[in-house]
């Protein structure tokens, strides 16, 4: 990756939520704001951007503006974010949902074709995972639509709805936890503004 990482403007960044929420509305758009809040106090405690935390948070989903997709809004998003010229939020929209970093880390469906399939876990294979990954892996699995919820409910709800979730990415999500309470020096809840448990999104 570039030295100079270019993402959207935080303005931008709100614009393309809008933008997406206007195509296909859903609690999504909560969803990623919490998210992407949630990144930038974690991120920001963790040494990293904080402009680019939120950034990253607020769009990880933004291939649901294409319609109520499983494995198809990492694609579209993905290609979308390539096409703007954000190549960084891109790879975010790509890693977010691949704690464990390979096909059968999916759990729902994969509503792609065959080559997309193909070309979007090929292009997975070869990213080595850095700290903006895997936070957005973490807010993304402690943001409901109605505020931070504890990743243990967040991710029983998930299973629940997609029964092939494998458990050894649930295990690699749940040590996200430890590792940012280590990095920050900080409990992720607390940087996150609470711990309560919210309805699920």
């Amino acid at each position: 990756m570039s030295d100079v990482i270019r993402i959207p403007s935080r303005e931008e960044a709100e614009r393309l939520l809008e933008e997406g929420l206007a195509a296909n509305p859903g609690k999504w758009g909560d969803h990623c704001r919490n998210a992407a809040r949630s990144a930038e106090a974690i991120g920001e405690a963790a040494g990293l951007d904080k402009d680019r935390c939120y950034v990253s948070g607020l769009l990880h989903d933004i291939g649901r503006r294409f319609g109520n997709l499983q494995l198809g809004h990492v694609y579209y998003g993905w290609k979308y974010m390539q096409e703007l010229g954000y190549p960084a939020i891109a790879r975010i929209c790509l890693t977010h949902s691949f704690a464990l970093q390979e096909k059968r880390g999916y759990g729902g469906a994969f509503d792609l074709s065959e080559e997309q399939i193909e070309e979007m876990f090929n292009e997975l294979a070869s990213i080595d995972y850095d700290d903006y990954d895997r936070l957005i892996q973490l807010c993304d699995n402690i943001s409901g639509a109605s505020g931070i919820m504890r990743m243990e409910d967040r991710l029983a709800d998930i299973i629940s709805r997609y029964p092939n979730y494998p458990d050894d990415k649930r295990v690699l999500t749940m040590r996200l936890i430890d590792y940012f309470n280590e990095k920050t020096g900080s409990d992720i809840y607390e940087l996150s503004c609470s711990g309560k448990t919210v309805d699920h999104y």
